[in-house]
């Protein structure tokens, strides 16, 4: 385990050190729960009233927070405590890389044009005419099809598979089991025969984007489907053919985005929320999660459409009111109607 030692830490953040500089800090722990060698954070003032009795090395807090802290405990003072603890996450960060250097068991086509410092796990094939920038990382048993191109810095955990035509921009992030390519769901039906349509577009994916585990991103009809830079997309999630996702935006778990829909930036998408296609999100909309979204969203802001849950019998009640709204809807025109003839 890496020790840190607190004044560097402060340094690295950008933070204002209260305390002991040269305190050793081995990791970062919650802060109900830290001790003597480990530093934490408060990121919400509703925790406040654990801040004196906190056992950690040091905390990173605001400066509104500070005064709920004991006078001998150390302080890294920032802007932004939720903020400062990514990045120092990052820093302290101990998790191995997918792959080290180039396996034996690696099948790279003699056509694949490789930066520096490449490595490729176990298993993992590379075929022709593939093009890796500089410190990409493919792990063990990825995939990566013909005349794909991987920018410098980019990471691909174990199982990975990138098909043909694809481009990946740099120091992206995929984990594993993630497909990126697949044929998008394009057939025609002809007297109740399905007739596959080839998609022959590809996927083109920005810089500094984030694909989680089991994520699959469809290749286009014709064009290509789009990530924009910073997108982050997390795991389970289905990216269907030609969608078009914009700078910044951020899906959570389990979200279907259908074909030929274009998601503007900025915007957050709830888990497992369903998004219709060929239509147009615009920028900097949040959608709650297990949303349904039939119509385009024109106007900036928050939307919702699932039903919370709730006791079972109170559940019931609320099913069997929404079965009857027609009948109860004709019966209040009705009403209105009599109310209007008098």
């Amino acid at each position: 385990m890496d020790k840190f030692l607190l004044g560097h830490l402060a340094t690295q953040i950008g933070g204002s050190l209260r305390g002991n500089a040269d305190l050793v800090i081995s990791e970062i722990a919650p802060l109900n729960c830290a001790t003597a060698s480990q530093i934490t954070f408060i990121s919400n003032p509703k925790y406040r009233k654990q801040l004196k009795e906190c056992q950690a090395g040091a905390i990173i807090v605001s400066q509104d927070d500070v005064e709920f802290c004991n006078e001998n405990q150390n302080l890294i003072i920032v802007e932004n405590p939720y903020v400062s603890y990514a990045l120092l996450a990052q820093y302290m960060d101990s998790t191995p890389k997918a792959a080290h250097n180039i396996s034996e068991t690696a099948v790279i086509s003699a056509t694949a044009k490789l930066g520096n410092n490449i490595s490729v796990g176990a298993n993992a094939v590379i075929e022709d005419d593939v093009e890796l920038g500089d410190d990409v990382v493919i792990g063990a048993g990825c995939f990566v099809g013909k005349k794909t191109k991987i920018g410098s810095g980019t990471q691909l955990w174990a199982n990975v598979s990138v098909y043909h035509n694809v481009q990946i921009g740099q120091n992206c992030l995929i984990q594993s089991s993630a497909v990126i390519g697949s044929d998008g769901f394009g057939y025609a039906n002809h007297k109740g025969k399905w007739i596959k349509i080839p998609q022959t577009g590809g996927v083109i994916i920005g810089n500094n984007v984030e694909i989680g585990a089991c994520t699959c991103i469809d290749r286009g009809a014709l064009d290509s489907t789009v990530i924009e830079d910073n997108v982050i997309i997390d795991n389970l999630c289905q990216i269907a053919h030609n969608v078009h996702i914009g700078t910044g935006t951020a899906i959570a778990g389990g979200a279907i985005l259908a074909g030929s829909l274009k998601v503007g930036r900025y915007c957050l998408i709830g888990g497992a929320s369903t998004i219709n296609g060929h239509m147009e999100i615009c920028d900097g909309v949040s959608i709650t999660g297990m949303s349904m979204v039939v119509k385009p969203i024109t106007e900036k802001g928050v939307y919702s459409s699932g039903i919370p849950a709730q006791p079972n019998k109170a559940w019931r009640k609320t099913a069997s009111l929404t079965m009857n709204i027609d009948e109860m809807n004709k019966r209040l025109k009705q009403l209105e109607k009599k109310l209007v003839q008098k």
